[in-house]
This record gives C-alpha cells, sequence and structure tokens, in this order.
C-alpha cells in the first residue's frame, strides 16, 4: 500500500513525486517509458527558471535525479485503469502486465502528445529539425525560414510568434481557410515575412542529415511544391493521455481533465497535473506548479482521513 501512486513521470509527476517524498509519503512512479515526458525532445530549454540554457534532455534527467534520490520508486508500465474500493479508500492503479497497485491517493499526470503528421523520418527529426513549441525553440531559428503546420488558434498564434524572428514563415493548412480566430489571421496578413499556403498537406520530409526541405501537394489537383526550410513547426493539436481513467475523473469535450488550478477531480483521492488537465498554458514551468498543487493537495486529504 503506497501513500500516493503518481501516473505519469514528466515535470509534474516528477515535481509531485518530490514534495510527496518531502512530506514522507511513500511513492509509487509509473510510466510507459520516457522518463521526462515531452520536455525530452526539446535540444534547448531557456525558459526555465535557474538555467540559462539546458537541452530537455538534461533538465529532465535532473528531475528523474531528484525525485529518486528523495526516495519515489518507480516502475515502468503502462496503468490502464483506476479501480476504487467500495469504501472510497483504497485506490488500485491497474496496467497493462496485469499488476496492481495500491494506494491511499493517485494524481495522474499522463500529459498530452502533439498529435503527429504521420510521415517516414518525422521521429528522425523531431527535437532535431522539427517542434511542436514556438515559444520553446523559436528563438533557435532567428533569421532562418521556417514552416508551420496547421491553421487553428494555437497555430497562428506560433506563426505570429515565429515572424517576429524568422526571416520567412510558410503556413501550411490542410483545409482551404485558416480556422483560427479573425484577429490572428489580421495580424498575419500583415507580416510581409508570412506566405500562407491553404488546401495543402505535406506530403514527404526529405531525407538527409539535417532537415532541409518538405514536399506539400495541393489537395485539390495534387500538384506538389518543394519548400526549402531549416525547421518545421506542427501545431495540428494535441491529445491528452486520460482515456483511461474516464470513469474517476470528468474530462472535457476535448478530452482534458475539467479540473481548475486546484487539480482536483470528481473523485476524492484522485488528483490531476499537467498539461492532461485543462488549462491555457502548456509549458514546463505550469505542469511543474501542477506537480506541486497535487502533491499538496494529495497529502492534505491522506493527513485529514
Amino acid at each position: 500500500m503506497y501513500d500516493i501512486i503518481i501516473i505519469g513521470a514528466g515535470p509534474a509527476g516528477l515535481t509531485a513525486a518530490v514534495y510527496a517524498r518531502r512530506a514522507n509519503k511513500s511513492v509509487l512512479l509509473l510510466d510507459k517509458g520516457v522518463f521526462g515526458g515531452q520536455i525530452t525532445f526539446s535540444p534547448k530549454v531557456e525558459n526555465y527558471p535557474g538555467f540559462e540554457s539546458i537541452s530537455g534532455s538534461e533538465l529532465a534527467d535532473h528531475m528523474v535525479e531528484q525525485a529518486l534520490n528523495q526516495g519515489a520508486e518507480v516502475e515502468v508500465e503502462t496503468a490502464t485503469g483506476i479501480e476504487i474500493s467500495e469504501d472510497g479508500r483504497v485506490k488500485t492503479v491497474v496496467t497493462e502486465d496485469g499488476n496492481r497497485y495500491d494506494a491511499l491517493s493517485v494524481i495522474i499526470a499522463t500529459g498530452a502528445r502533439h498529435r503527429h503528421l504521420g510521415l517516414p523520418n518525422e521521429e528522425k527529426f523531431i527535437g532535431d529539425g522539427i517542434s511542436f513549441c514556438a515559444v520553446c525553440d523559436g528563438a533557435f531559428y532567428m533569421d532562418k525560414t521556417v514552416a508551420l503546420i496547421g491553421g487553428g488558434n494555437s497555430a497562428l498564434q506560433e506563426a505570429i510568434l515565429l515572424s517576429e524572428t524568422c526571416k520567412k514563415v510558410f503556413v501550411v493548412q490542410n483545409l482551404d481557410f485558416l480556422t483560427g480566430e479573425q484577429q490572428l489571421q489580421d495580424i498575419l496578413a500583415t507580416r510581409e515575412n508570412v506566405e500562407i499556403i491553404t488546401g495543402s498537406v505535406v506530403k514527404e520530409i526529405t531525407d538527409g542529415d539535417v532537415l532541409s526541405s518538405i514536399v506539400i501537394e495541393k489537395t485539390a489537383d495534387g500538384t506538389t511544391r518543394t519548400l526549402y526550410i531549416d525547421g518545421m513547426f506542427v501545431a495540428i493539436g494535441l491529445i491528452p493521455e486520460n482515456e483511461s481513467f474516464a470513469s474517476v475523473m470528468t474530462l472535457d469535450k476535448w478530452g482534458y481533465a475539467d479540473s481548475g488550478e486546484d487539480c482536483v477531480t470528481t473523485t476524492p483521492g484522485i488528483f490531476v497535473a499537467g498539461d492532461c488537465r485543462r488549462k491555457a498554458v502548456r509549458q514546463v514551468t505550469t505542469a511543474t506548479a501542477d506537480g506541486a498543487v497535487a502533491a499538496v493537495a494529495a497529502c492534505r486529504y491522506i493527513d485529514r482521513r
């Protein structure tokens, strides 16, 4: 029986583990593979307090090491559900391997994965030419040419940010129109270094040692065009990893945990932290903040029982 089981070992989950262990609670961290979460794919992080510049993988290593040194236990397993005892006291986390772990409280910190294009060579260049966050990585493409894939609000906001520092920004949208707010479209229309290409999809990411070009295809007639770029930002949506836990917490229409800044859910003793909950800003700093809030709330829940 653990005091707290944390599902997900990204910045939110790792921070929660540190706070819980410092409160002398027994902690089990469950993650399906990549300890450190999405931040491990960022080549450089320059907006995390305390580190002027650090690679995402190195920052993640520091977080993992700190959680382990504090005494958190870890298991590399995929959680597939949570069962609640009749009296509500025990929460049992079930894993894909058939194991069952009991706890007094659970923090769900599974994050949200970026939707990928699903093209050959894409995985090869993620973190080294392909990024999902202009706030995180846009500065590395100052005075360079980039492509931004997507046409919704998030994509247009990313494109606006990139247009302030990049020499050229191609915005490629699969629909014949942009779906982002008109105000954002109006701002982009004033940027002379932005070219908006609608009704087109990325057909190919050319192979090589570095990302140098992509081939886009016009959906109406199949004609193709090669864009010569230094980097590509993909902003076609996020997929929260909450499907397995819908029975213990309310999800919004996009699949995010319908929880506010207090990180509580509709089930007493179940908390949520990080990118898997609804929130306006998804950054490593907001994830770690959630981890602290959720851990303190879980400790108080246990102490009051």
